[in-house]
């Protein structure tokens, strides 16, 4: 009998979801050497297109509603990516008032997570695995986290002031004025340390075995992240950064990435609440880079601090009442 491998393919539209299952089935019908093995690889995969927009938490309501009660995902990859353009000076929202950047990358995920391993308990408790897509622009002792303005959480005072006026109002996390470019690197600070939290929390669970880590695939300039940035700028610097200097990626080495995290047995096998680290231009070294230019590195000193100081504990206290959980 054949196996069957259910994925769920999820965008904010419905539309959106039925393309990239046709995009995917369609490269794996034209890309493969092997026309047999690739109808083999196409009849056991299960693609189901389905609608999630993490701007709007009701979204998120509905998308756990529709998921097949008692079904237990063996990974979930918290994937999806908002960059506003750096020149951007209004405050865009979501559905509840969130400033839109960190509201989708971090509470959208954030809630996403609750109703996953509280509501339904969907994730499979023995080997289940959480996959958050961070970025080394975290930090701003990183090449890429040194150019522009610097993340940092501060002293929570936006969620703070967010939760004490009841309406979910904030410009920034740390409570300054908005600044787009700020905005995305903060939310990225944001995926370490609920990275880092969330295993925290379930190892206090001791018949829990779920492993959550964080990564970055590494700069990919292709990929539809930079959609709101200038157009011709964006070509030219994908061109510099991945064909000249050799500092950036393909969007195939950040899928590769992203699988190795998923379904690695050495990733398997270690403790949890790790960030993987991609070095600049570990793409030119193919499948031979996973494990080993791409691997496990440190985080920024305000994610290690956070943790002791009871910052991490704080922002997830913060994010729960955020979100209304």
């Amino acid at each position: 009998m054949q196996k069957h491998y259910k994925q769920l393919i999820i965008q904010r539209t419905l539309d959106k979801a039925k393309e990239a299952v046709d995009k995917i089935e369609t490269n794996i019908a034209n890309n493969s050497e092997d026309v047999v093995q690739a109808n083999e690889l196409l009849k056991s995969l299960k693609l189901v297109p389905m609608e999630c927009n993490l701007a709007d938490l009701s979204s998120i309501d509905t998308f756990v509603k529709n998921l097949n009660a008692g079904e237990k995902f063996d990974a979930v990859c918290y994937n999806a990516g908002l960059a506003r353009n750096t020149a951007a000076t209004d405050v865009a929202r979501t559905k509840q008032n969130f400033e839109l950047t960190v509201g989708t990358n971090h509470l959208g995920h954030f809630y996403l997570n609750h109703l996953l391993l509280t509501q339904n308990s969907l994730i499979n408790k023995d080997t289940g695995r959480i996959v958050v897509t961070a970025s080394s622009v975290h930090d701003p002792d990183s090449p890429g986290g040194a150019q522009g303005e610097l993340a940092t959480l501060g002293n929570l005072q936006g969620f703070e002031q967010a939760v004490t006026n009841g309406n979910g109002k904030f410009d920034m996390v740390d409570g300054q004025p908005f600044n787009a470019d700020k905005a995305y690197k903060d939310s990225k600070l944001c995926n370490v340390l609920f990275t880092r939290e969330l295993q925290r929390r379930l190892d206090v669970d001791t018949t829990n075995n779920i492993k959550v880590n964080s990564f970055t695939p590494g700069l990919i300039v292709s990929s539809g992240l930079f959609r709101d940035q200038n157009q011709v700028f964006t070509k030219v610097f994908d061109i510099a950064a991945t064909n000249l200097l050799k500092v950036g990626e393909k969007v195939s080495y950040g899928g590769g990435a992203l699988e190795y995290m998923a379904l690695s047995t050495t990733v398997g096998e270690r403790k949890g609440g790790q960030y993987y680290f991609s070095e600049p231009g570990s793409g030119k070294y193919g499948d031979e880079a996973y494990g080993k230019q791409f691997d496990v590195s440190t985080v920024s000193k305000e994610a290690m601090e956070s943790d002791a100081s009871g910052k991490a504990k704080r922002f997830w206290e913060l994010s729960e009442k955020l979100v209304g959980v």
